[in-house]
């Protein structure tokens, strides 16, 4: 097993990464910017190296301070958790070279599938339906436009390099075409430095359904089932559950076999995520793999008994995974919310501020991922996630139930978040029933709202 990780990166996965290494006895070393002096992942490791001023791109993206913050403190392997520098190929390969080992693919992988067009090729030479759209990038939006009319309105500009929702656009019809393509070119620039982009027919009304997988230096590859992750918002999570209501048993089996066969096809190693949408007359199509551990990870664990934060510390330690595709059985049923620090009435504005007061929910079949803790200070250069409530549950009712019963435990004082949103996502007949899809939150989004407001001025006493 390694003995010293260092952590590259913040928030509540680097905790959940120290608490995995500490159950392995193992060594951890954080790295924090001057804005997280006081968080809790630079209190909890081994030892802590501040590396660089609160800008991102001058501390957690600074490649060449966490490479000399792991030589420096006898680091054998970098974790890069999500976000920041986890999908980025040279930072990958310069842990290799530095003689660390990188937990996560190689990078000729991620290289490989972070094209989003490579992917999409190297998807359909493993026999992987593929939503059809542009064989490569495409050059300019005259190029564009003739796919799109090729294929049909509406249409999808996405980023190669992209991720998060960002760098895309819908596309409904000819003329608004080069406005959305200088659009999503222009964001890709900005959040990714690569402006290259394709196009893919759009699909309507799907269900976002993402496989996990595992797979280890020996070339054993296993999915550990499904997460719907269909409730977003500009195409950024925030319920995912599992299993899905939208999978039969067949169809469930078909796509964990398509996730197996194009992880196998890319040289696979580390845990990673195979994304799929599922048209409403159950056709399904390959999107993109995502090469890390995802925010929604803790979902799988629920049901499956797999801890995947140490299963990459045993992949990266060169050992095999302890479980092989018979041993994997899905066991009741598990729902995560994500808790971020922003203001559905404004536009889902970030709102950073201080944690005055915290009561975070328990009891049994509840789970909560949080580094927030009661004078904590969430800054305002990073993600706003706050928390992620998970509950299991033996049937999805009591998940559903449990969830809300948590979401009313919590407190989390000092700044407005989405949790009263969640709160009554869980109590919607459609989501109840699980007919929904990934237009559920842009469809609804008002009528919530306006029954937030009414709900909280039943509380305050107004009739």
């Amino acid at each position: 097993m390694l003995k010293r990780v260092l952590i590259a990166n913040r928030g509540e996965i680097a905790l959940r990464i120290i608490r995995a290494c500490r159950e392995l006895d193992v060594e951890t070393v954080a790295v924090w910017s001057q804005a997280d002096e006081s968080a809790l992942h630079a209190q909890l490791a081994t030892r802590s190296l501040c590396i660089g001023p609160a800008k991102a791109a001058d501390s957690y993206l600074n490649q060449e301070a966490i490479l000399s913050a792991a030589l420096a403190t006898g680091c054998d392997a970098v974790h890069p958790g999500y976000g920041f520098l986890s999908e980025n190929p040279d930072f990958a390969d310069r842990c290799v070279q530095a003689g660390l080992k990188f937990i996560g693919p190689p990078g000729e992988v991620i290289r490989k599938l972070g094209s989003k067009a490579a992917a999409r090729t190297l998807a359909q030479g493993a026999g992987v339906p593929v939503v059809p759209g542009s064989d490569g990038p495409v050059k300019n939006a005259r190029q564009a436009r003739t796919l799109a009319e090729q294929v049909g309105y509406p249409v999808l500009l996405k980023a190669s390099a992209g991720g998060g929702g960002r760098g895309m656009r819908q596309v409904d019809s000819g003329q608004e075409l080069e406005l959305r393509f200088k659009e999503a070119q222009a964001e890709a620039v900005a959040c990714f430095g690569d402006g290259e982009m394709y196009l893919e027919k759009l699909i309507l009304n799907p269900r976002h359904i993402e496989f996990q997988i595992m797979a280890d230096t020996q070339g054993h590859v296993v999915h550990l089932g499904e997460r719907d992750c269909s409730i977003q918002r500009r195409r950024q999570k925030l319920v995912e559950e599992s299993p899905s209501r939208a999978l039969t048993p067949r169809l469930r089996e078909e796509m964990g076999r398509a996730a197996v066969a194009a992880a196998q096809a890319a040289g696979y190693v580390g845990a990673g995520t195979v994304e799929f949408v599922l048209a409403p007359d159950g056709q399904f199509y390959f999107i993109e793999m995502n090469t890390r551990i995802q925010v929604e990870h803790p979902v799988t664990e629920l049901v499956t008994g797999v801890d995947l934060v140490k299963e990459q510390l045993r992949v990266a330690a060169g050992l095999p995974l302890s479980f092989q595709q018979e041993d994997i059985k899905v066991s009741g049923h598990a729902i995560e919310c994500r808790i971020n620090a922003e203001d559905p009435e404004r536009d889902f504005m970030p709102c950073p501020g201080t944690t005055t007061f915290l009561h975070l929910p328990g009891g049994p079949g509840v789970r909560v991922d949080t580094a927030l803790y009661t004078g904590y200070e969430v800054p305002p250069y990073y993600d706003s996630l706050a928390a992620k409530v998970l509950t299991h549950a033996p049937t999805r009712l009591e998940a559903i139930r449990r969830m809300r019963r948590a979401l009313e435990e919590l407190i989390i004082e000092g700044y407005p978040t989405n949790a009263p949103l969640a709160h009554l996502i869980m109590h919607d007949r459609a989501f109840v029933q699980g007919q929904y899809d990934t237009g559920f939150l842009e469809q609804n989004l008002d009528r919530l709202l306006e029954l937030a407001r009414t709900c909280d001025r039943l509380m305050e006493g107004e009739p």
